[in-house]
């Protein structure tokens, strides 16, 4: 019988590491005074209200606002919508399981609390994953078709889908169990070679939610960076600025979502290389310190939720004024006309030189499928436009 479960804290109850040596006594120096308790609790519940606030705040700059409605952005609406199930659901249930050694929450929130983390966490890397696709199809091959609304929203539905059946083996096995009077959530996989396929799942499940997405968008942003960074700039004075504008935005934007891949890497590697080491030597649990190792472990996955919107505000001019729009109410800050205007308006750029770049030679074309060719057109040939422009007359911008 295995009670190990991954994304849970059934796997490091004390009492789970304790029911098989028979030592309950022992389970006493897992014990914490409620001043620490206390100091747990106020780091957690910080976590989630700024995760909940950050995360709905994002949501609803984006479908509120037209301007912001782009395919990149609808992934970004999935990956906060993630996170705010994450933090709502997830965050303080299994931080009172994790301190207390007894679940409170019945059989039901016991099944949903095996399968819901691993459905969130899927959804979020692979929602990272689909920007960097996105990303890379509209940079290194702007002739490729764009993807449409309804497109996104289908890719959208199969990431949620894919998620929901990776974490059902968890849910299916999941349950109640009583010992010397204290409940337990637990996953209790099957007698007969359990340990195996304890072992396969939970290594299949951090290949597939963890190494695999952040190789991929490893490599895509990477040629992305290339890309941008070694691109020649034309030397007419109108596609010169047309270029350096757009190239700047997707330079900022590639920017931004390589801080957030890195810090969801960072945030959730410790917890990996807990359950990594917990599958094949299942004695840590008992170390004398483990509760508190724990839950600092989970306090550096479960802040992973927060960040989002913080690096958002940070670094996209489009995501601060939508804050400052948010939070207009609060007296500290001021939002003006001008960061209503980022969020309904072209970009200063297309407002102010699109009449200028039409007024000299033919129509424009967009790049090739790499940037570094770049030239003055000659008689009769076609201008160049900025990269990740596809078609004459593009009206790109950028994605948030």
């Amino acid at each position: 019988m295995s009670a190990i479960s991954l994304l849970n804290t059934s796997s490091v109850s004390p009492a789970d590491s304790l029911e098989d040596s028979g030592n309950w006594t022992a389970a006493t120096q897992f014990t914490q005074p409620g001043w620490q308790i206390a100091l747990w609790a106020i780091t957690y519940s910080l976590i989630v209200v700024v995760s909940m606030v950050g995360n709905v705040t994002v949501i609803w700059i984006i479908l509120a606002h037209s301007r912001m409605r782009t395919a990149t952005n609808y992934f970004i609406v999935n990956l906060a919508l993630s996170d705010l199930l994450m933090s709502a659901f997830n965050t303080i249930f299994n931080f009172i399981y994790a301190s207390h050694n007894v679940w409170y929450f019945g059989e039901e929130f016991c099944r949903f609390q095996n399968w819901f983390p691993i459905t969130a966490m899927f959804v979020s890397i692979y929602s990272m994953t689909a920007i960097a696709a996105e990303r890379y199809v509209a940079i290194i091959h702007p002739f490729q078709p764009r993807l449409s609304a309804g497109s996104t929203r289908v890719i959208i539905g199969i990431i949620w889908l894919v998620a929901f059946g990776l974490a059902f083996p968890q849910c299916f096995y999941a349950e109640i169990m009583v010992d010397n009077g204290t409940t337990k959530c637990v996953v209790i996989w099957p007698d007969d070679t359990g340990w195996k396929h304890q072992l396969t799942y939970h290594i299949a499940v951090i290949v597939l939610i963890y190494l695999l997405p952040l190789m991929v968008m490893f490599v895509a942003y990477s040629i992305i960076g290339v890309t941008l960074w070694s691109s020649a700039v034309p030397g007419n004075h109108v596609n010169r600025i047309r270029y350096e504008h757009q190239v700047n935005a997707k330079k900022k934007f590639v920017k931004t979502m390589v801080v957030v891949v890195i810090i969801f890497a960072v945030c959730w590697l410790p917890y990996h290389i807990y359950f990594i080491l917990g599958n094949f030597k299942e004695d840590i649990y008992q170390q004398k310190y483990i509760q508190q190792v724990y839950l600092a472990i989970f306090l550096l996955a479960m802040s992973s939720t927060m960040y989002n919107p913080i690096i958002y505000c940070c670094l996209n001019q489009r995501f601060r004024s939508g804050f400052k729009l948010a939070f207009r109410w609060c007296p500290c800050i001021k939002a003006t006309e001008k960061d209503k205007l980022k969020l309904t308006s072209p970009s200063h750029y297309q407002t102010t030189h699109r009449s200028s770049a039409r007024g000299t030679s033919g129509p424009r074309a967009g790049w090739g499928s790499r940037l570094h060719a770049a030239r003055q057109p000659g008689a009769g040939e076609t201008r160049a436009g900025p990269p990740g422009c596809a078609h004459r007359n593009s009206k790109c911008r950028s994605p948030a």
